[in-house]
């Protein structure tokens, strides 16, 4: 018992907390922020030099998008409350875990960065000679972990992934409806479904379903909650997050009836009726409207596919006047006029009432 206890404060002292909010949701979450400052923001910088024939826009998205596994795990030991050496230390592991896991890269980076930073912080000035011995044990643990377990992690993302974009394919209307709703449910969670969608390497018909439940949650959370919440909570929520609504959910779990019956509604008309591929960066998959990054994702898979897309056999299209129709009907028109109808009903039966949706 003693020992037990010695160990938990020995762990409480180098703030390690085996936990799942740690790392299910604080690295989770952590990690889309540091692809969405590198590789999405870089996809988005590079398809407008591409565009426009601007040489130095397009090679500064290609930079930014080639730091992707640094910015991904200095990230995640931020989350973790790493301190400075062992931060620093994961750009190193972060780039061999990313560069080793392929196509589930993200989902190497995540695991590998996770124990590299841990083991970090175990050793963090524990001798005198600590900036050597801090820094090399993160990056000689990460990256010898990174040699050795990332490609079988990367292997096993790609094939999951590509096992929900083939069933999406195969049945686009169940999968429709359930890629659109899960997804769409943790896009709204304090999880990171940009992080999920990224390690899933979720692109086309799958990717497509998930970018429209997506935009169900949060264009349908901002337009049916405009009363309470005015012009700051359409922007807010429509092109921030709908998981501003998660203390309301709390309260009243039935809030979120709508928002996830109109996305069991888009996912299987993006599927079936439109067939909506998101080709772009996966990462875009799981963005909704935050920043308009899912429509802008359909938009770069039409003119440049991302590498996981290829890998799929995806390859750059003329989009016409239908796929346009089809994005912004999935993506903005049907939440905002299906989500208010639904929430309208909720409120006539007594489910949901006015202060519900309001935003403290």
């Amino acid at each position: 018992m003693i020992k037990i206890s010695k160990f938990k404060a020995f762990l409480k002292r180098k703030n390690i907390e085996i936990s799942l909010k740690r790392y299910g949701v604080d690295a989770l979450s952590a990690m889309a922020q540091g692809l969405f400052c590198s590789l999405l923001i870089g996809t988005i910088i590079k398809t407008i030099g591409v565009q426009f024939g601007a040489a130095f826009l397009t090679d500064i998205g290609t930079y930014a998008m080639e730091i992707a596994g640094p910015a991904m795990a200095v990230a995640i030991g931020y989350a973790l409350k790493a301190p400075p050496m062992v931060l620093f230390s994961l750009a190193a592991v972060g780039w061999a875990a990313n560069a080793e896991g392929g196509a589930g890269g993200p989902l190497a980076v995540f695991i590998i960065a996770i124990i590299a930073a841990e083991f970090g912080k175990v050793v963090s000035k524990e001798t005198k000679v600590d900036i050597l011995v801090t820094p090399a044990v993160t990056i000689i643990i990460g990256v010898a972990l990174a040699k050795l377990i990332a490609p079988p992690i990367g292997a096993g993302a790609n094939a999951f992934g590509l096992l929900i974009n083939n069933a999406t394919t195969l049945q686009p209307f169940l999968m429709g409806i359930a890629v659109s709703v899960l997804v769409g449910i943790a896009l709204t969670l304090p999880i990171s479904s940009a992080a999920i969608c990224s390690v899933l390497a979720l692109t086309g018909l799958a990717g497509g379903a998930a970018v429209a439940g997506c935009c169900a949650q949060m264009v349908g959370f901002a337009v049916m909650s405009f009363k309470e919440n005015r012009w700051g909570g359409l922007v807010s929520q429509g092109i921030g997050t709908s998981m501003l609504q998660m203390p309301n959910i709390v309260k009243n779990p039935r809030i979120w009836i709508s928002p996830i019956l109109v996305s069991a509604i888009t996912g299987p008309i993006a599927t079936c009726v439109f067939g909506l591929q998101m080709n772009g960066a996966a990462i875009n998959s799981g963005m909704g409207t935050c920043g308009l990054c899912g429509p802008i994702g359909v938009i770069t898979g039409w003119l440049s596919p991302s590498e996981e897309a290829i890998a799929k056999g995806a390859s750059a299209i003329t989009p016409s006047p239908f796929d346009w129709i089809g994005l912004v009907l999935i993506c903005i028109v049907l939440p905002a006029v299906l989500a208010p109808l639904i929430n309208a009903l909720l409120r006539k039966i007594g489910w949901v009432k006015d202060g519900d949706l309001k935003l403290s």
